[in-house]
């Protein structure tokens, strides 16, 4: 087996045993301080793979996070707060963990050792989508049927890993290895190596969704206005781009619907809000794009 770095001992918190609360915490904290700048270290390949993303977004592919245990709910956590922040499609960004929707809530003995499990993705993967696995160690045998699948699909993979020794770090097209070092706890890699992971799904789908349009600034003009907090937000993104009082941007709304994006374009450009989802569509629903052009009526 290929070495496993992230099982290495933290001569750091050799004694957490014989600490008070207050010092376990501290020796947390100050190792999850390291957790940033590691991320930092590996920023360009992050934005490589965000510059891959977005482009197969634009051509039809989707963002399919494959992981076992911690990585793989991380993955599952990130694809289900895409619709609801950027209004996308729940096909586009989703996650895959082994041992299936039960190992969300608990362990599955042996998921992450199942190699047929992993290749059996190939009945999911497309030759466009793009492929994140996620793994601390690198070496799950779930993961690799996963990448031996989307070899064969000829899909575009990714590594997020924190182990550049692990198996998926030396096929993958792209490899994020966030060097975090041994753990508080040997061998827990929910802890650092989980905030890691954490840390570069976030900016591969945020990044990843403001290169195709889905925000003006950084506002989220794709919001779904699902309860009462977000419909305040929606309507004050509204009045606040349109430049419309918090009543206006309310009843403009309310008659498209709560589309967001509609209702800007309905007021700005002073038009009905059919036109307005018309010009929408002409620009790939980017903003930006329409409120620069001069709209005929």
């Amino acid at each position: 087996m290929a070495e496993i770095i992230t099982e290495n001992i933290n001569t750091r918190t050799a004694n957490i045993d014989l600490c008070s609360s207050l010092e376990i915490v501290k020796l947390i904290n100050n190792e999850d301080k390291q957790v940033a700048y590691a991320v930092e270290e590996v920023l360009p390949q992050i934005a490589q793979a965000v510059d891959l993303i977005s482009k197969q977004f634009l051509k039809g592919g989707r963002l399919l996070y494959f992981g076992a245990g911690t990585s793989g709910r991380l993955g599952v956590l990130d694809a289900s707060e895409c619709p609801p922040t950027f209004s996308t499609d729940k096909g586009l960004v989703q996650g895959f963990i082994a041992g299936g929707v039960m190992a969300l809530q608990e362990a599955v003995e042996g998921a992450e050792d199942n190699y047929d499990a992993g290749f059996c993705a190939s009945e999911v993967i497309k030759k466009d989508d793009v492929v994140v696995l996620i793994s601390a160690s690198g070496n799950p045998k779930f993961l690799q049927g996963v990448i031996d699948a989307s070899e064969k699909i000829g899909a575009s993979t990714v590594a997020v890993t924190c182990n550049s020794k692990g198996m998926i770090a030396q096929r993958s097209d792209i490899v994020i290895c966030a060097e975090v070092g041994a753990e508080v706890i040997a061998g827990s890699s929910r802890l650092k190596a989980g905030t890691a992971q954490k840390m570069i799904l976030n900016m591969l789908t945020t990044a990843s969704m403001v290169k195709i349009g889905k925000t003006y600034k950084n506002l989220m003009i794709d919001l779904k206005p699902t309860n009462e907090k977000l419909k305040d937000r929606a309507i004050r993104i509204v009045a606040e781009i349109a430049q419309v009082s918090y009543s206006k941007a309310l009843e403009v709304l309310l008659d498209t619907n709560w589309e967001i994006k509609t209702s800007i374009v309905s007021i700005v450009k002073s038009v009905d809000k059919e036109i307005a989802r018309q010009e929408l569509k002409k620009f790939g629903g980017v903003l930006r794009k329409v409120l620069k052009e001069r709209i005929e009526v």
